[in-house]
Parts: C-alpha cells; structure tokens; sequence
C-alpha cells in the first residue's frame, strides 16, 4: 500500500525484474493523452542508464482539453469529460480497461524548495537506519500551508563534510548530511486535477510535476548529469525543470504558453481563435525574414463566413505579434532561473520540449534570450508511439512512463505520519492497493 506525505499518492517502485502495465494521463490545457503501456525489463541502455523498463504503447488517445487554463482546472465537468474520452480511446486501442493511472500537474505554481540536514552515525558504519534518519529528519521541515509535497527528492549525502556521495550506505563516517529537494504545487490544483480524475472512476497513483516528467523522457543521461535545463512549453504554461548531476535540482513555472500566441493573434488580426491557431502553426515565425514583408496570408475576419473572400495581411505583421510574446515567455524563463541561482549553469545547455516549442524560429530565440546550446527535445527510448506522438508535444505523457522506474528514489514517509488531507475518496486507496496487488 502507498504511503502518503501530505495529500498526493506516493507509487510503490516497480520491480527491476518484472513487466507491468501502466497507464498515464498526461492533463494538459491543451490537449489530454491517455497511453496505456507494457513496462518489460531492459537490458541497461548506454545513453538511458536510469531506465530499467521499456516502454511499448499498446493504447493511445488523446484529446482536445477542455476545463483549463493556465494548466489548473476551472470546469471540473467538461475537464472530466476530456479526460473519459482520451481514456476510452485508449482503453479501445489496448483492449484493455484502465483502473488507476499516473497524472502530471503542470498548474498550481509549481516550486522547489530545498532542506538539509545531519545526523550522527550511531556504529560508525553507515546503515539503512541512518540514512532513513537523515531523510526524516530533512523532511520534518515544515512545507508552506496550501501546498501539497509532489516530490522528495534526494540530491546528494555528505559524510563527514564529503559531499556528493551518492549512496552512503555502508561507508564509514560520524556525520551524516543530506539534500532534499522538495517540489510543490497549491494543495487546491492539485486535489481538483485528483479529484476530476477520480469522477471518471479511476484512481490516481501519483502525482507528477510536468517539468520532471518532460526531463526524464527528453533528456539523455550525459544531458541530466553535466546540467541541464528542460523548457516544457505548453499550451497554457511553460514549465522549467533544472537538472544536475543527475538530479532534477529545481522546478518552476509560468502561466503563459503557446495559448497566449494564438490569442494573441486572434486579437491582432480580429479573427477567430481556431483561424488564428492555423495561422500561428502555418506561418507563425519568432524571427522575422526578408520575405515576410511580401509573403501575403489569407485572414478571415471574426464575424465573416467562410465563403466570404478573406482580408490578406502580411506574414510580417504576423511575426510582429509572435514574437514580443515569445520573447517575454522566455524572458520570464531566464529571469526565474537566474533569481532561483541556476541561471549560470542550466543556461548552457536548454532542452525546448512541449508543444509550444514545435514555432519556427524558437530554438534561435532561445539561443539569443537564454544564451546557451538549445536543443528540441522529442520523447527518447520509447516503442509503439504513433508518427503523429514522436514529437516534443508528447514528452510530458511519456515521462510519466518513465518516472515508475525512478520512483524509488524518492524519500517516503514511513506509514503513520504525515499529516494526510483526505480527499474524501477512501475506496479509491483499496482501488489503488488491488491494482499493486494485481500488477506485481
């Protein structure tokens, strides 16, 4: 059975030798992905070594969301209805039912903050019991009232002031030391992303911020160990997610993504919403060229039927609009990591996932703002992913694939403590208790 620290699920590891099958729904505020996939044991591979299991899609569907804005639900209903969809389709496409899932939450101001602390050694030898101590100890920090813990990372122990000790288990030495790294989200976005889940009669068993998830499908091992800063650009938020030596170090996000774009087009050239989502992935440049003043595109105004003869403006007046709001997102995104300190380190190398990234001329923006080596990132190490899923806007949905095989290092509490706000679903934990008993 799971054990909880404060309100969302923690997911038992998976076994290193079993397959398993599990399904994810990535809830984002544009579009909702249900896969469902077998896990099988993998031989280690070179440019992946955290992954145990490989991944094989064998149900996908997804959705356009609806009940969303800025990545948190505003209308738990048509949200719920979104999310049945993508689930029936997929459940359609595997031939099979779908009883709990994996969510990632990309709204509900997701933070870091970071812990340490010290224990002394009791033997002098270090064990399992000292390292639980530690990570106790760390933990028992108080998180701000209001949010929720999505994850506990461990990023390094020291031993008698020898930092970067990856596992202390064993050595000899006093003093223990560790870094925790917690990340959280408002305990409101996060129990309604829950509970829209639950209304489609399924269980949730974990929560996971979609910077991670979009880390751990996009970024090759070299990548999360030098450092490394992944840019999940949604539709509705664009989520930043550092990564070093190893460890996801930090976590934040803005509420503004490729949705801002398209509104504000549709603003700019008085058109519809739909005709202006077309224009932006047509012909929607962040870098002016020489041709834009004379490439002439096609705009039907906000009240005009499809039959009437369009206005025709030119490209540049569209890369006018485009490209101050991309800017400013990624802006935003260099200023939050240099206030959080990382703006030195992750700024050499960006990793541009979401789909939001897929806008012309991004990644040379990105280069000039964030000054660094940018790269898109597509989902790595993944079977049975339709042409149309490969891209960057599917990282997100097959991260949470991968992050079963890396849940172990995660620190949970031990049963009993933790202050658990119920949500007011308690046959959902027996739900989730016989789908670990079914599944492993």
């Amino acid at each position: 059975m799971q054990t909880h620290h404060g309100l969302t699920p923690r997911l038992k590891p998976l076994s290193a030798r079993r397959s398993a099958t599990m399904s994810v729904l990535d809830i984002g505020t544009s579009k909702v992905v249900c896969l469902i996939a077998e896990l099988q044991p993998a031989e280690a591979m070179s440019t992946l070594r955290g992954r145990t299991h490989l991944a094989r899609i064998i149900g996908i569907g997804h959705q356009r969301s609806l009940g969303l804005k800025g990545g948190a639900i505003v209308d738990l209903e048509a949200a719920e209805g979104a999310i049945r969809q993508a689930v029936h389709a997929a459940e359609r496409m595997a031939k099979a039912e779908v009883q709990s899932v994996i969510v990632n939450i990309s709204g509900g101001r997701i933070a870091s903050q970071h812990f340490e602390a010290r224990v002394n050694v009791r033997s002098g030898t270090v064990t399992g019991a000292d390292v639980e101590r530690v990570l106790e100890t760390a933990s028992a920090h108080g998180v701000s009232p209001g949010r929720a813990v999505l994850h506990a990372l461990p990023t390094g122990y020291a031993l008698d002031g020898q930092g970067a000790v990856i596992d202390p288990s064993g050595m000899i030495g006093n003093a223990l030391g560790v870094d925790l790294h917690v990340v959280t989200a408002e305990a409101a976005a996060a129990r309604n992303l829950m509970l829209a889940v639950e209304h489609c009669h399924l269980g949730v068993d974990a929560v996971i911020a979609t910077p991670y998830a979009a880390g751990l499908s996009a970024l090759v091992d070299d990548e999360a160990e030098l450092g490394c800063a992944v840019v999940d650009m949604g539709g509705g938020t664009t989520s930043v997610g550092v990564f070093m030596g190893g460890h996801l170090v930090h976590c934040d996000a803005v509420a503004v993504g490729g949705h801002h774009v398209t509104m504000d087009i549709a603003r700019g050239l008085s058109t519809r919403v739909n005709v202006a989502e077309r224009l932006k992935t047509l012909y929607g440049s962040a870098i002016a060229t020489a041709s834009d003043e004379r490439d002439m595109i096609a705009v039907h105004g906000v009240g005009e039927d499809e039959g009437e003869a369009p206005g025709h403006v030119p490209r540049s007046q569209l890369v006018r609009i485009v490209k101050p709001r991309v800017e400013e997102v990624l802006e935003l995104v260099r200023d939050r990591l240099r206030n959080a300190g990382f703006g030195a380190q992750a700024g050499r190398r960006v990793v541009l996932t979401g789909g939001a990234s897929q806008l012309v001329g991004l990644p040379e923006t990105a280069r000039r703002i964030l000054q660094g080596q940018v790269r898109i990132g597509r989902p790595l190490g993944i079977r049975g992913l339709p042409e149309a899923a490969k891209g960057p806007a599917f990282s997100a949905s097959v991260g949470l694939l991968v992050y079963p095989q890396v849940a172990h290092a995660e620190h949970f509490e031990p049963r009993g403590q933790g202050a658990f706000a119920g949500t007011g679903t308690d046959g959902y934990f027996s739900r989730v208790g016989r789908w670990i008993r079914e599944s492993f």
